[in-house]
């Protein structure tokens, strides 16, 4: 008993050493900044489950006591494996698995600095919000939890791009950002196609912004190859006010006009972006106005005859009479990144100002629309009930257009 004794003491004594030792190198080194994080946590030892790391120590708790006899010892899996430590010292590294080993614990991605986007022509004060990788379902999850029907197009794209998406599916698009040619750096087009198995892709609708307009305007259409409002195309436009805080996206209809009601447009959504006081570095606040939806899930008809009857006027004075407002969700503070941090479950893979999730405030787990960067000019856009294409398309352009008074 006494040479165990003994042994146990020079074990603590060489750990609280080596505690030392490794506090001392800290302390000298400084503090590690976001970049080294990421290039050490490539280092760092990946196993199917959740471990408890034991620095240099073999003893005692190599075994536990079993919960239902406590008189009976159980060895426990352990593993020796070899790692690298803050400063990147390689040491070795005793692993204990646990029972839990169905859950795993998020983490983000390491992303770029706060202020700046993830491209180089997206620079400005609101900070980029990063993606943070999507949770692993657990053993207790039913299918009925996780399990959502992928939306496809039915019937003809003119009609379907309007039509509210079906209640309990999801539909997942991708938009393409075209820039090249003569004037497409401050003109681009944009594609919207909707994702399908074996990465096939159905287009839906094309967007270009409009020259020599007071205010930013796009026309949207459900031909690529014919953007005017002339064309049997068309299919609606998105306009903003003058600082680009305020949007609206319309039908293709034309402005109710008193002595002619043929074909008067309908306003399908307004999308506002709170201005930036004093420079205020933090993710953009977004606030989206939809007209209601009836008990049968029809869309409510939104037709402004003047100002005060408009999805923007009725916010303003607090009309909520058949409109929902929504919000974007709220970007998580991770301070291992120093960014911010939502959880687009995969779909969302590059930091950005523009990357956003749409909620209702009742029930921010239901996330009506996500909109995030993939590459430098592809984009994922996935919406739901009540959404429908058009709507979530342009609130989609509503992003990427300039803001003055936000920037």
């Amino acid at each position: 008993m006494a040479s165990v004794n003994v042994r146990d003491q020079k074990i603590e004594q060489q750990r609280q050493l080596m505690e030392l030792k490794m506090k001392q190198k800290r302390q000298n080194s400084g503090m590690v900044q976001a970049n080294d994080l990421r290039v050490g946590s490539a280092k760092r030892p990946i196993s199917g489950s959740r471990s408890r790391e034991l620095h240099g120590y073999d003893g005692p708790m190599q075994f536990l006591m079993s919960p239902v006899n406590p008189d009976q010892v159980i060895p426990l899996q352990t593993n020796r494996i070899s790692t690298y430590d803050e400063l990147g010292n390689q040491i070795e590294v005793l692993t204990i698995d646990d029972d839990n080993s169905g859950e795993e614990e998020e983490e983000s991605v390491p992303v770029c600095s706060v202020g700046r986007d993830a491209s180089t022509d997206d620079i400005c004060a609101d900070a980029a919000v990063a993606p943070m990788q999507a949770r692993i379902p657990r053993r207790d999850d039913s299918p009925s939890q996780t399990a959502e029907i992928e939306g496809s197009v039915e019937g003809a794209v003119e009609t379907f791009v309007t039509t509210p998406a079906k209640h309990g599916t999801l539909y997942k698009c991708r938009i393409a950002r075209d820039r090249k040619g003569m004037d497409r750096g401050l003109y681009p087009t944009y594609f919207l196609h909707l994702e399908k198995d074996y990465g096939k892709k159905v287009f839906l609708l094309a967007a270009r912004k409009r020259k020599k307009s007071a205010t930013s305007n796009y026309l949207i259409s459900t031909d690529p190859t014919e953007l005017t409002r002339q064309a049997d195309s068309f299919a609606g436009k998105l306009r903003s006010n003058l600082l680009g805080t305020a949007f609206t996206v319309y039908d293709n209809g034309k402005a109710w006009r008193k002595h002619d009601h043929a074909k008067t447009r309908y306003e399908l959504a307004s999308i506002i972006y709170d201005t930036n006081v004093l420079g205020f570095k933090g993710p953009r606040k977004m606030t989206v106005i939809l007209p209601g939806m009836t008990p049968d899930r029809q869309r409510v008809a939104i037709v402004p005859q003047d100002d005060s009857e408009t999805l923007l006027e009725r916010l303003k004075s607090q009309n909520y009479d058949d409109i929902v407002v929504l919000h974007n969700k709220t970007p998580v503070w991770n301070e291992e990144t120093q960014s911010y941090v939502l959880n687009f479950h995969g779909r969302v893979t590059q930091a950005s100002v523009k990357n956003f999730q749409i909620v209702h405030d009742s029930d921010p787990e239901y996330v009506v629309m996500q909109f995030g960067r993939i590459s430098e000019d592809v984009f994922t856009m996935d919406f739901r009930y009540p959404l429908c294409a058009l709507q979530a398309f342009g609130i989609a352009l509503s992003s990427f257009d300039s803001k003055l008074a936000c920037e």
